[in-house]
């Protein structure tokens, strides 16, 4: 079958070109914008990625169109399927008809890490000998693509709470039916799509409702949004993790101020003490939800613990891209007030000596709405000087933040890198965050700072 995929280099898209082309169809698509890692993963494979929303792009022997969330009705692409009557599906539809059928389905949901906790997951059903599919909505560090369909029963899918497509509001994560569902946070976001925070409990309670009664939540106990969705009612069996009690099915405690060490426990126990590459309290908790996970799928918590010390966390997730002179460049992808918390806590205790430069991009619909502004200035409270993308107009700007952290708004690439390059020291450490290409600035720091 010839299959068109409209909005192609979207992390969710782009993984079900990869695994429609490895079902043996003939893939092509189109993109209004393509940027690293999805657009170099594609063009790797062999996929004809075009150019901006033409109809002219559409072959006309194409069987099918595939169209992603990105794209609305006065779209000229979406107006032309319609009008020539084309056969066309969501991305999640298609993957629930033709891919997750017979599948034992592991769904990673939350706020915040799921792109993480679905990598370790993965790999450690891989390290298991389990060759599981999987889409992801990044790129994993042990893996050539961000998706699969695997030889083996399992499939873990990053189920994200956005709406499907134009057509079907529904949250893509309902289109999974998953026997082993994990919950990892619950925050407000995604303020275009959902006007409060009781609308996305209201998705996860969809989600919970269509976990089979033999099948398995595993639920972080921290988290108090989760537990007034679970009391809505579930009906399958419920395996709590916690970092803060140790009444809870699973429980880890840091052993290191950066997390790179942790004690785990399992029934009160201790089972184990877990060494990895891994960094902050956030990645813990995501390796401790991963490591239930796991366990349901059959994994023993020996190979779990092996697969974390020789896990490559995903790019752009706390990725380290350049290290000279005590100078140190990261790329994240957190584009909420909480992950950039996270991010920023994070890399304070790994390096309390060194100046702490944040430069992120305020790109999401809710950040660029203002939404989160009275939470974005204690999140940036851990960095020293922090520079605030804003190259065209969002209604608000850094005077209306308050933080510990010296803000400096930047409307264009060139003033943000010499700005930065102002302020450095011989021991700083400099973290780009957003959840897009960022205008490429990571790489332009990276470059400018190979050659000072």
């Amino acid at each position: 079958m010839k299959i068109f995929i409209a909005g192609i280099c979207g992390t969710f898209m782009a993984g079900i070109a990869q695994i429609a082309q490895s079902a043996n169809h003939r893939i092509s698509g189109c993109d209004a914008n393509a940027y690293p890692p999805m657009s170099t993963l594609l063009k790797k494979k062999g996929i004809d990625v075009r150019s901006g929303y033409d109809e002219r792009h559409i072959d006309p022997d194409v069987d099918q169109v595939i169209i992603g969330n990105a794209l609305s009705r006065g779209n000229v692409l979406v107006e032309a399927v319609l009008n020539n009557g084309l056969r066309f599906q969501s991305g999640p539809g298609w993957l629930h008809d033709q891919i997750l059928v017979n599948r034992q389905v592991v769904a990673v949901a939350g706020t915040h890490g799921k792109t993480t906790t679905s990598s370790m997951v993965t790999w450690m059903l891989q390290v298991a000998g389990k060759s599981p599919g999987f889409l992801i909505g990044g790129k994993p560090g042990n893996f050539d693509n961000s998706a699969q369909i695997g030889t083996g029963e399992h499939f873990v899918i990053e189920a994200d709470e956005y709406d499907t497509a134009f057509f079907d509001k529904r949250s893509k994560f309902v289109h999974y039916s998953p026997n082993i569902a994990i919950l990892n946070n619950l925050e407000f976001d995604h303020a275009d799509i959902f006007s409060n925070l009781d609308e996305i409990k209201t998705q996860f309670h969809h989600l919970i409702r269509l976990i089979p009664q033999n099948g398995h939540i595993v639920l972080n106990a921290d988290d108090q949004n989760l537990k007034e969705v679970i009391a809505m009612g579930h009906w399958s069996h419920v395996h709590e993790i916690s970092t803060q009690n140790k009444e809870a099915e699973w429980f880890a405690t840091p052993l290191t101020r950066d997390g790179g060490s942790f004690e785990l426990y399992h029934f009160g126990k201790k089972v184990h003490t877990v060494k990895w590459s891994g960094l902050g309290s956030h990645n813990m908790q995501n390796a401790l939800a991963a490591i239930a996970g796991a366990s349901l799928c059959g994994v023993p918590l020996e190979s779990s613990v092996q697969a974390l010390s020789t896990f490559i966390s995903a790019d752009r997730r706390l990725q380290h891209l350049f290290e000279r002179d005590g100078i140190h460049l990261y790329e994240d992808f957190a584009h909420h007030p909480t992950a950039i918390k996270y991010t920023l806590d994070t890399l304070k205790a790994k390096y309390p000596n060194h100046l702490l430069i944040a430069a992120i991009e305020p790109r999401s619909n809710t950040m660029k709405s203002g939404c989160h502004n009275d939470k974005l200035g204690p999140a940036l409270d851990s960095a020293d000087i922090a520079f605030v993308y804003q190259p065209t107009e969002q209604g608000w700007n850094t005077t209306d933040i308050q933080s510990d952290a010296t803000l400096i708004s930047c409307q264009n690439k060139q003033e943000l890198l010499e700005k930065v390059r102002l302020r450095l020291t011989a021991n700083s450490v400099i973290i780009c965050m957003s959840n897009g290409g960022f205008d490429g600035i990571p790489t332009a720091l990276k470059d400018q700072l190979q050659v000072a």
